[in-house]
């Protein structure tokens, strides 16, 4: 009977930390992201995996999925999946509409994991 409820125990706290790791589903980024259209100043200061939406410009690519985007409020790295900047036709100084998670760290700046964009036309 031990070994049955230690297994149960260890189980559910298996499946109840994948599930915190997991993060959100992007459907549910996109959502939260709506409601939630910040500056890069601001985007700074919010918690980890604060969902919102940025509009401004991709100035350059700096490596693998990063690249750096201004506001005219400060700079911020957007990490890109290849897949998302591919399928946008993206350029560096296209003007763009990112949304995504604010991705908080201990050594370095803050970044905004990008989950879709799109280039704004005028």
């Amino acid at each position: 009977m031990n070994k049955m409820w230690m297994t149960l125990c260890l189980t559910g706290s298996l499946l109840a930390t994948t599930s915190v790791w997991a993060g959100k589903d992007d459907h549910v980024i996109l959502a939260e992201a709506t409601q939630k259209v910040v500056t890069v100043a601001e985007a700074k200061k919010l918690p980890d995996a604060t969902a919102v939406t940025l509009t401004g410009t991709l100035l350059k690519h700096l490596n693998q999925e990063h690249y750096e985007f201004n506001d005219g409020t400060g700079l911020i790295l957007l990490e890109i999946d290849d897949d998302l900047w591919k399928a946008a036709g993206l350029k560096a100084g296209d003007k763009v509409t990112a949304i995504g998670e604010v991705d908080t760290h201990r050594y370095k700046p803050t970044d905004i994991e990008v989950v879709k964009i799109e280039k704004v036309t005028e």
